[in-house]
């Protein structure tokens, strides 16, 4: 049984209030659990796309950085690059638009780097993955404060600690292998045969010529090539890779969980949930949303799936039962952490 702290707080907290909270939930965590800090501890948040109005502000993080700071714990914002296009797509403006967001305090860097092309295939040996695609920062990190936004998702149901583990830590390719289960093609029209996709495979899938194109037997689906082609000449939209992504439900969820299992398996990772501006939608939606509860707390805990048990519960008990749940047992089943944990008030 995996202890979960909770902090809870008024309607409609102010950002001094909540980072007040997060701060003392750190402290208790610290106090209390076998744990140790390491000397550098990237915070993993999500910057909000642009035009969405009710992700975590940064203002909300200020007591975290001073708890980070005293202590002589080096940090940075990290992040991963985007499946779609827009703003959150390649390090450079994704850099920008969080600027353009606030996050200004600590330097921010893109764990996958220029196009979401650098990651680490991790072994798992699960149902759907026999190895997931995280990027490469975040592979490499063994401690990371994840920095969750509790709130609904269009298809996971919610999104949590292990909504951030998964689609949070995954390179673009492993974005991909959750979303679609497809392997990219050429576009012959588009191809301008400058060889970039090329020297990016290491399954020495892809021929270059008067005919260019991927072999699937031996493409794995990392999605470098996509990532990296200049003139996007790479396609990954199918009819069968829209199905799954869009009715796929139970499925998607457990492939969220392998990927949530395969970055937090031998990690020291910290997990604080922000169940507050709980709307119905993602923080990715690029329009303003309404809350559909009133704020309830923070959470934290070293279990993601007790912390998102813990605050899917609480929006239960208060009347809002999120779709997903599933995700919670198929997690445990992974190895991923524990469903049933003890709430600890602060």
């Amino acid at each position: 049984m995996a202890n979960v702290y909770f902090k809870p707080l008024p309607p409609h907290a102010s950002a001094g209030e909540v980072s007040a909270a997060a701060r003392q939930l750190l402290e208790r965590f610290v106090e209390r659990e076998p744990v140790s800090l390491d000397s550098s501890i990237p915070l993993k948040v999500h910057f909000g796309e642009k035009r969405n109005r009710t992700f975590l502000r940064p203002e909300n993080y200020a007591g975290i950085l001073d708890f980070l700071r005293e202590r002589g714990i080096e940090s940075c914002y990290i992040e991963t690059s985007v499946l779609y296009g827009g703003e959150r797509f390649e390090r450079e403006r994704h850099i920008r638009l969080a600027h353009e967001h606030g996050f200004t305090q600590l330097p921010v860097v893109i764990a996958d780097g220029a196009r979401g092309e650098e990651d680490v295939a991790v072994p798992v040996n699960l149902h759907h993955f026999s190895s997931c695609h995280i990027a490469r920062l975040l592979a490499e990190a063994d401690q990371v404060l994840v920095l969750s936004h509790f709130k609904g998702h269009m298809l996971a149901g919610f999104g949590g600690a292990l909504k951030q583990l998964s689609m949070g830590f995954a390179s673009k390719g492993g974005k991909m292998a959750m979303h679609m289960g497809v392997k990219p093609r050429i576009r012959r029209w588009k191809c301008r045969r400058c060889g970039a996709c090329l020297a990016r495979c290491n399954e020495g899938a892809i021929t270059i010529g008067d005919h260019p194109h991927i072999d699937h037997e031996k493409c794995v689906g990392c999605g470098a090539c996509f990532s990296i082609c200049p003139h996007h000449a790479i396609s990954i939209l199918s009819f069968g890779g829209l199905w799954n992504a869009l009715f796929g439900g139970r499925f998607f969820r457990e492939k969220l969980a392998e990927y949530a299992f395969a970055s937090s398996c031998g990690k020291r990772h910290i997990y604080l949930n922000f169940a507050l501006n709980i709307t119905k939608g993602c923080d990715c939606e690029p329009h303003a949303m309404k809350p559909v509860l009133p704020d309830i707390g923070l959470f934290l805990s070293s279990d993601p799936v007790a912390v998102d048990a813990a605050c899917w519960d609480a929006a239960a008990q208060r009347g809002r039962k999120f779709r997903g749940r599933d995700i919670l047992s198929y997690a445990e089943k992974c190895g991923a952490g524990s469903t049933c944990y003890e709430l600890i008030e602060c």
